[in-house]
């Protein structure tokens, strides 16, 4: 049976990023990379993932980032409709919070590396 499709969106420039890329491949987890910033998650991606996120849109932006601020979406996170909201997202991967790792069966979506939680999440299935 071929490996789960995992795509996962980085930044070059995200030493996070490079940790998590890093640590899939030493696991053997064959998976996609994009570059967020060049190739921003679709408004379905964004969708998919915000629903493994609990509808927690704040879990799913870089807040840390300028776009983020200078933007001001931090102020109209919650009053934006759904659609807009990913809209501006999928037109901005800077954006998005990162790494983004999705899998489409079974389906996951991780946003963010934490290395224990990647590792519960990719592996509970395969653990006798």
């Amino acid at each position: 049976m071929p490996a789960a499709a995992i795509t996962v969106y980085t930044y070059k420039n995200c030493d996070t990023c490079r940790k998590a890329v890093k640590w899939l491949a030493a696991q053997g987890i064959s998976f996609e990379e994009r570059a967020i910033r060049d190739t921003p998650p679709s408004v379905a991606e964004l969708r998919a993932m915000l629903a493994h996120l609990g509808g927690e849109r704040r879990r799913l932006c870089n807040t840390s980032g300028a776009d983020y601020r200078e933007s001001k979406l931090g102020e109209v996170l919650d009053t934006l409709p759904e659609a807009e909201f990913l809209a501006r997202l999928a037109a901005n991967g800077n954006l998005v919070k990162r790494p983004f790792l999705l899998r489409a069966a079974p389906p996951l979506g991780l946003a963010g590396f934490k290395e224990a939680e990647w590792s519960q999440a990719l592996h509970a299935g395969s653990r006798p």
